[in-house]
Parts: structure tokens; C-alpha cells; sequence
């Protein structure tokens, strides 16, 4: 092995060799277990989100092949609809001036193509890097011919089943995309707003109780007034109840629009009047219904003011009698520069009371920048009642259960409040809908046009024409684990690997992604889609600030582990940023962070912290300097398997036959691995991926490396010992050891791969099938507990034998005595055990203590002026003569008696305290006794030392 541990020579080796080996396939045998990666989208780069989910999918996924599971992890990506045509357009428009309409539909998406064949596997490729061990022989794609197929046989089948309908809803619309778009792609931002206060004429000479003629009504969207349908009061609202039922004059409309009565006007806020515009606000949308009002839309899809409204019944059917009149000067203005004019307008008619300044929720496309307008527009939608009972149901029954429980909550607020779900989107990327109309307007769903003309008996000569949407990409992702193994097809992967065992996914796209995959899997396959869904927090910065591109604090994972010079993070942070004093402030904190831009960690050091920090269902606060820490452990790790290696390569390891006998120490951490592997399996089953990593690392470092390594020596070293002890040691060693490497294979994969072709060989646990050329940690079983192999008097012995040591190293330290000077040490004051000990583990404690001598002294009195450490109720005496500064002891001894004084006096003032020993249960009044008589005693010998020590 190299002197060093490099990781950058060793990662990408390892991952190619795994991929030609084909190791990432399910293996044929054994239980099923199948687990399908959320897909990124194919636009994407890996983002620490990503890097942080993937770490616990493959991890997942490694320990279940090396249980024996017939493993299959599903990898696909996204067509991600808006973001790959955005794209693709700028694309276009940068090298060749173009826009899509100039190309037309079919030339542009063979551009989509294109670029997707060229450049859409960036993704992919940064998942190697992280070591996933996807199978890459079975990649989808949501686009892809045969899930193509599905979607198209799902829509049909819902649409037969009544389940998706046509309709005029609203929506939130992109002005700028020109789409429809879901929640998650809205960005709620706060912004300084004003809240105009308007006066509405009272119609029909009608005035309220204190003899006003008109009602003040507040909004913060001015622009809407020309869509209102009428003002709502409080039913409870003494106020205005004599005026329900009665006429307002819509100011520059001249529209007479009702007085409603209706609960969503809070008589606590402003007048207690409210606006309400049906087609330009989801709230007024719902008022609207239980008015039974229509529904005026003034807007275009550029938001621009129409020349005349739209006017619609709620069943969402144009109603021409309608007065559709609009002011003429406002037509074809933009919402906002009419926004300016009506405000202006309503002043001058002396019908603006008041404007008051306040902080809006504003909603922005995350695509676009620009903010969404609610528009009436006509989209599909799915009717989602009766697919949510089953999904629901199968929460409740344990079908699925979510880890953490307490999300489970929140997935049944969601589905116990569903919207229709809107699916149509006014792109050219995507899954277009498969729906055909005639001249007429009449419309044809099918599967195809052929199918569409058969079906509905139409003639070829009459023309037919395919909708222009394509559907929302949820659509299609809410079919993934089934579409992906081969649906509609009844294929042997879809009869092996479905229903999934588990979803690894963020608690963001419970509702959007997760329900969704519920309710259709359900629906058609009759299955749900997988039994458990483990929900992880999200990756934050170290101050638990949310990581983003506009403040300038994202990590890109890839960095963490290649490394990157300060002057390409700050570049990659602020480059392309529109405000330089913002850019200025993100580059100096990013130089004040990271003074020497980042080192190379490696995957390994990574994936480690990522699962340090993945306990249940909680946002972690991501630290370099945990980082730093793991990556010192792939160190530790690599440093102490080259000890191993210098003492056994080519040594007799007990591997063919031979006596072998164990020492202490060999018993001892042999004992320890079996409950450290009891540890691993039982955290890894239970998804608590923080404990199963710390077991580990408690493990390997505290335990194998930092005591065993070391008690290792004594028997190797020493020339006396017998050949079966030192065959012994050695034979643990590497066991030891090839059994780390399996338990941390999953975790961290590279280098325990790299570490392993060396030891295994050596430790004789391999198969003949398993050894040799082209064998694989991949391929070993995960290391089940031998419960024969726990000693818990080996573990007592070494717990005394680490105590002693630890004790003379102490008063070195105290001492300030060089760590090479071999020194005498006495034990006195315990048992006939503690006597045993000695002599049993004598050479141990010379050796790892750096002693001189180690002597038994049956009566504490003959002992010489000593420093003094306790193991237990046995005292670890290093005589001082000639090693210590006196009076630099005589003060520590002082402030050691003072800490003890101060102890002693916090106890009895508790223990004098009559509401204490009055109240507190007679155990905790006992203990508080016996930690007051075990502190006195202490003080009492640091007081005999100290008077010895003024004697020396």
C-alpha cells in the first residue's frame, strides 16, 4: 500500500472496474429488494441535496447485497419539462438567434434531443463520482419509448374512468413561460407593498348605518378591480348587515356587483369589506363558488388588460349575454403600468382613501423570475377523491409507513385536503397530451389518432388535430416504480422487484411526488408502490442557513471532494451575479470561510459525514470541519491497515492450520466486534445511519486502532513470546480488520475496497469461488455477530489494563514527564484481582505504559511520596523521587484539594437543604450521600500526598 492515502487515485478506478464487472445488477438470487432512485432531473448538477440522499441509497443498497438480497436500485432521470426547454432555448438563441417558433415544434424538440444526447448525462456522471451503485444497464428515462407507453396507457385509463376531465380552472400561470405551473415551482419571496384603500360607491342611493354611500374596500392588487364580481362582509358583521343583498357601482367599470355575505371577510381586519374576483385570486376563487358568482377574467396570458373580459359560469362555459366591457384606456397594458393608472384614476375620481405601506409574500416562477398571475385558463386535470381514499388507507392499515412516524401527519393533511390536480402545461417538451379535436372543438382521447378515429367511428376525411400540452412531469414521475420495470407489460422484473421496499426522499415533495406515486400505483397496479418511506431533513449550511445560489453559500459536492483553489470558489459563486455590492459581499465572506480555497477530502470522507449527520428526519447543519475530521479517519483507517499489512504480509497468519493461541487483547476486541457488528445491523435496519457511523467509528478508532494496535505489539515484538501467540495475533489482526472493511464497505466504498484486495487474502475467510482475480468486497457477505466469540472478562480485564495505562499516562501528563522515559509505577490498595492482572498482563502494561518496572505493594504505607492516580478502589502510584518539580506539584495538589473543597461544599449545602431531602425521592438523597463520602475520601488522600509531597 502507498505510504499514503490518496483517494483521488483509487475512487475513479474502482467505480469503473464495478461498472465493467457489471457488480451494480441485481445478482438473481435471494429476496427481492428493490429501491428506485428519485429522479434528477436530466438539466441538473449534483447539488449536496442530491449527494446527501444518494449517500443513503447506496449505502442501502451495498449492505442489502451483501446480505444476500437479490438487489436491484433503479436509476433514471427526468425530462424536467420547463427546464430543459428554457435551456434549449437560450441555446438556440445564443448560437443561432432563434427562438422555438421559428423552428416550429418538431424541429426544436429534435433540438431538445440533441442536446440531451450530447450533454444530458452531466448528472449521471457526478453520480459515479459518489460512488452509487445504480444499475446502469437498466437506465430510464421519463421520455424514453417504453415509458412513453405508460404514461400515454395511464391517461387513457383515467380519462375512461372518469378520473381526468377538461376544464376552465384557475391556475398559476407563467407571463413570461406562458405555462401553467405547479406549487413547487412557485417561490413565495417577501416585498415591500402598499395596501390601497378604495371607496366603492354604494348603488341605488343606498347608505351604510353612520350614512356613508359608499364601502372601503383594501387590496394590494389594484389592477383586479376590473375583474370584480362583488364585496364580501362578514355574516356576522353588524355593520353591514342591512346591506347584504344590495349593489355596488364598480368604480371606472361601472358594473353593478352584489354585497355577499360570507365568511372569508374578517370583521377584525381593515373595513371588513372585501373584493372579490373570482377569475384572479384562488381564496376569491372558492368565494366565488358559494356565491355562485361568475367568473370575469381581464387578462391575457401576457398579463396584459384585455380590450374586453372573458366571461365564464363556474361550470367554466362562456357566457355572451354578459356585460364584457372594459375601459378602452387600459387595454393591452401591462398588469403592473395598469396597476399605476387605475390607482391615479380612482384619485381623481376621489375614491382613494388611503395607502398604507406593507410587506407582501409575493409569488415568483422559479423558472422565470416573473411573478405568477392566477389565470382562468383551460387545462386537464385529474379528479383526485377517490384515488386518495385507497392511498390514504393504506397509510392508515401499515401498508406504507414513513420514518419518521410523525410525517405521516403531514401526508394526511395533505390528502384529506386535495385539490383537483391540474396536469396540462403549455410546453413543447414533455409528454404531449393524447387527445385529438376535430374542427368542431370536439375532443378524442386515445392513445393514438388511428386508435382516436377507430374508437369514436370518424371519418379520414375529417381533420384531426393533437392538443398542443404536454403534461406536468409529476405526471409522469407519479408512475416510476412500476413504468420503470416495464409496465404496461406484466414483465418478470415488474413480478420480482414490486412493490419496492423503500423510498429515500425529502419531506418538500411528500405531497407532490410521494402521494401522487400512492394514489397511481394503487390505481393500476393494485400495490402500493413501496412499503416504507424514509424522509431525511434537508443539507443547510454551517450556520443552518439554507443553502442557495443567491446567497452565495452552496457547496457543490464535487468540490468537497476533488478540491477547489479559493479563486474558483469565489468565481463560481459570484459569477454571472447582476448586483456587484451583493457579489462583493459573497466573495469576501467566501474568502474569510475558506482562506485557502478547499482540499481534496474524497468520496469516502464525504459519504461519512453526510451519514455522521443523517439522523431522522432533521435538516443538518453541514461543517468542513466534520470533513476534515473524516477525512483524518479514512487516514487512521489507511495507516493502521498498512501496520496490519507490515505485520502479517508474508507472515503465517494462521490461515492454514497451525496452533494458535489468543492473547488477552485478541479475545478482547474480538468480543468487541461481535456487538460493534450487532450495532451496525440493528442502526442500519432501524434507518439511523448517524448511529450506525459513529459505532463504527467508535470502533475502528477507539477500540481497534488506538488500544488493540498497540497491545498488538507486546506479543509481535517480543521475542519471547511463542510462535502460536504471535500466529494469533496475527490471525486477528487481519480478521479484525477484513471484517471493518466489510462493515464499512457500504458506507465508504472505495477505500474499503482498496484495503481489502490486500487483507483478505491474508485473513483466510474467503471461499475459493471468492478469492482470487477479479473478487470484490461488493460480492462478501455483510459480517454476522458470533455470540460465542463475546468475553465480557476479556473486556473487564482490558478495561483495568486500559485504566492503569491510562492512569500513568495521566500523571506523565500532570508530571510533565517526557512520554519516552521509562518510569516505575506501584498498585496497591485493591484486590487480590487487581494482583492477578498484574502478573497476568505484565508485559502489556511495561510495554504500552513505557514502564520500568511495575510492583505490587501489598501495604500502602511502605509506598514512597508518590503521585497518585485511582483505577477504581486501587491506587496507581509513580514514586517522584527525582522526576518532578516539587513545588509545581505542591501548587497542583492545592488547586486539586481546592476543586474537591468546593465539591464537597456544593453537596452538603444540597444535603442541608430540607426541601431537598424532604421531597427528593430517598434514592437520589442516598446517592448525593455517597458521592459527598467518595469525594471526601479523595480530598482526604490528595491531602496525605500533599504532606508527603512537603516532606520529599
Amino acid at each position: 500500500m502507498d505510504k499514503t492515502y490518496q483517494p483521488e487515485s483509487i475512487e475513479t478506478r474502482w467505480y469503473q472496474r464495478w461498472e465493467a464487472d457489471n457488480r451494480f445488477a441485481p445478482s438473481g438470487a435471494g429476496t427481492p429488494f428493490a429501491m428506485m432512485i428519485p429522479p434528477p432531473n436530466v438539466t441538473g448538477s449534483l447539488h449536496m441535496g442530491h449527494a446527501f440522499q444518494d449517500t443513503i441509497m447506496d449505502t442501502l443498497a451495498r449492505y442489502k447485497r451483501m446480505q444476500g438480497n437479490n438487489t436491484l436500485w433503479q436509476i433514471g432521470t427526468d425530462h424536467a419539462g420547463i427546464a430543459t426547454q428554457m435551456l434549449v432555448e437560450r441555446k438556440l438563441a445564443a448560437e443561432q438567434g432563434k427562438t422555438r417558433h421559428d423552428l416550429g415544434r418538431d424541429a426544436f424538440l429534435d433540438k431538445v434531443w440533441e442536446w440531451k444526447e450530447e450533454s444530458g448525462g452531466h448528472i449521471t456522471r457526478q453520480l459515479r463520482r459518489m460512488g452509487a451503485s445504480v444499475d446502469w444497464s437498466r437506465e430510464r428515462f421519463t421520455m424514453d419509448d417504453g415509458f412513453y407507453k405508460a404514461v400515454q396507457e395511464v391517461f387513457v385509463r383515467l380519462h375512461e374512468d372518469d378520473l381526468i376531465y377538461r376544464g376552465k380552472r384557475l391556475v398559476n400561470w407563467d407571463p413570461t413561460l406562458h405555462t401553467a405551473i405547479s406549487d413547487l415551482e412557485v417561490e413565495n419571496r417577501d416585498r415591500q407593498g402598499s395596501f390601497w384603500h378604495f371607496r366603492y360607491p354604494l348603488a341605488d342611493g343606498v347608505k351604510t348605518d353612520d350614512g356613508r354611500d359608499y364601502l372601503v374596500v383594501a387590496t394590494t392588487r389594484p389592477e383586479t378591480l376590473l375583474g370584480d364580481t362583488g364585496v364580501a362582509v362578514n355574516p356576522e358583521d353588524p355593520r353591514y348587515a342591512s346591506l347584504v343583498g344590495k349593489f355596488i357601482e364598480l368604480p371606472l367599470v361601472g358594473r353593478r356587483i352584489p354585497i355577499v355575505a360570507d365568511e372569508h371577510a374578517d370583521m377584525d381586519k381593515g373595513s371588513g369589506c372585501v373584493k372579490i374576483t373570482p377569475a384572479h385570486d384562488f381564496n376569491d376563487y372558492e368565494v366565488g363558488k358559494r356565491q355562485n358568482h361568475l367568473l370575469i377574467n381581464v387578462f391575457s396570458q401576457d398579463a396584459t388588460v384585455l380590450e374586453r373580459a372573458e366571461i365564464y359560469n363556474l361550470k367554466g362555459q362562456p357566457q355572451p349575454d354578459e356585460d364584457a366591457r372594459l375601459p378602452a384606456k387600459y387595454a393591452g397594458l401591462d398588469r403592473f403600468e395598469a396597476r399605476k393608472l387605475i390607482v391615479d384614476d380612482m384619485d381623481a375620481a376621489g375614491l382613494l382613501q388611503e395607502v398604507e405601506a406593507v410587506n407582501n409574500t409575493l409569488p415568483f416562477g422559479d423558472r422565470s423570475g416573473d411573478i405568477i398571475e392566477p389565470l382562468l385558463t383551460d387545462q386537464w386535470f385529474v379528479a383526485v377523491e377517490e384515488l386518495a381514499r385507497p392511498a390514504i388507507k393504506a397509510v392508515e392499515d401499515g401498508d406504507i409507513e414513513f420514518v419518521p412516524k410523525n410525517y405521516e401527519n403531514m401526508y394526511f393533511s395533505w390528502m384529506r385536503d386535495l385539490q383537483d390536480w391540474c396536469i396540462s402545461r403549455q410546453l413543447w417538451w414533455g409528454h404531449r397530451i393524447p387527445a385529438w379535436y376535430d374542427e368542431s372543438g370536439n375532443v378524442y382521447v386515445a392513445r393514438t389518432e388511428a386508435e382516436a378515429r377507430e374508437k369514436h367511428n370518424i371519418a379520414a376525411d375529417v381533420t384531426l388535430t393533437q392538443d398542443d400540452d404536454v403534461l406536468d412531469t409529476w405526471f409522469s414521475s407519479a408512475l416510476w416504480t412500476f413504468a420503470t420495470l416495464g409496465w404496461p407489460e406484466q414483465t418478470e422484473e415488474l413480478a420480482t422487484f414490486h412493490p419496492t421496499n423503500v423510498l429515500v426522499t425529502g419531506f418538500d415533495i411528500i405531497f407532490f411526488w410521494v402521494a401522487r406515486m400512492i394514489m397511481m400505483t394503487l390505481k393500476f397496479t393494485g400495490e402500493v408502490p413501496f412499503k416504507t418511506v424514509y424522509v431525511h431533513g434537508l443539507v443547510r449550511d454551517a450556520q443552518g442557513n439554507k443553502m442557495s445560489k443567491s446567497k452565495g453559500n452552496v457547496l457543490d459536492p464535487i468540490d468537497l471532494i476533488d478540491g477547489i483553489s479559493l479563486d474558483e470558489l469565489v468565481e463560481k459563486r459570484t459569477g454571472n451575479m447582476m448586483q456587484p455590492q451583493k457579489a462583493k459581499a459573497i466573495a469576501k465572506a467566501t474568502r474569510a470561510e475558506f482562506k485557502d480555497g478547499i482540499e481534496p477530502h474524497g468520496t469516502d470522507a464525504l459519504r461519512f459525514t453526510f451519514l455522521s449527520q443523517a439522523t431522522t428526519g432533521r435538516d443538518i447543519k453541514f461543517d468542513m470541519s466534520r470533513l476534515d475530521g473524516y477525512r483524518n479517519f479514512c487516514n487512521k483507517l489507511w495507516n493502521a491497515s498498512r501496520y496490519v499489512l507490515m505485520n502479517a504480509d508474508g507472515e503465517d497468519c494462521g490461515a492454514d492450520g497451525g496452533e494458535v493461541t489468543l492473547s488477552l487483547a485478541d479475545r478482547w476486541i474480538l468480543s468487541a466486534l461481535q456487538k460493534t457488528i450487532a450495532q451496525l445491523t440493528r442502526h442500519i435496519d432501524n434507518y439511523r445511519f448517524d448511529h450506525a457511523s459513529q459505532a463504527l467509528y467508535d470502533f475502528v478508532w477507539n477500540e481497534y486502532c488506538d488500544w488493540y494496535l498497540e497491545l498488538s505489539k507486546p506479543v509481535l515484538w517480543d521475542e519471547a513470546a511463542s510462535e502460536s501467540a504471535k500466529r494469533g495475533t496475527r490471525q486477528t489482526l487481519v480478521r479484525v480488520l477484513e471484517a471493518v472493511l466489510r462493515l464499512a464497505h457500504p458506507m465508504m466504498p472505495f477505500i474499503s475496497e482498496e484495503i481489502w484486495q490486500r487483507v483478505a487474502p491474508l485473513a483466510g475467510t474467503l471461499s475459493d469461488a471468492q478469492a482470487g482475480e477479479g473478487s470484490s468486497i461488493m460480492a462478501q457477505p455483510w459480517p454476522e455477530a458470533d455470540e460465542g466469540l463475546i468475553d465480557d472478562a476479556a473486556a473487564r480485564d482490558i478495561d483495568w489494563l486500559k485504566g492503569v495505562i491510562v492512569a500513568v499516562r495521566n500523571v506523565r501528563a500532570e508530571m510533565n514527564i517526557a512520554p519516552g522515559k521509562q518510569i516505575d509505577a506501584l498498585l496497591t490498595k485493591g484486590g487480590a484481582e487487581d494482583a492477578a492482572r498484574l502478573e497476568q498482563n505484565r508485559p502489556f502494561l511495561m510495554k504500552l505504559a513505557k514502564l520500568s518496572s511495575a510492583t505490587w505493594l501489598d501495604n500502602p504505607d511502605d509506598a514512597p511520596l508518590s503521585a497518585t492516580q485511582l483505577v477504581g478502589n486501587m491506587e496507581v502510584l509513580v514514586p517522584m523521587a527525582g522526576l518532578i518539580d516539587k513545588d509545581a506539584e505542591l501548587a497542583r495538589l492545592d488547586k486539586e484539594i481546592a476543586k474537591q473543597d468546593k465539591q464537597i461544599e456544593g453537596i452538603e449545602k444540597k444535603l442541608g437543604n430540607e426541601n431537598f431531602t424532604a421531597k427528593a425521592p430517598a434514592a437520589v438523597v442516598e446517592k448525593e450521600r455517597s458521592k459527598l463520602a467518595e469525594v471526601r475520601a479523595a480530598r482526604a488522600l490528595l491531602e496525605e500526598q500533599r504532606q508527603k509531597m512537603a516532606t520529599l
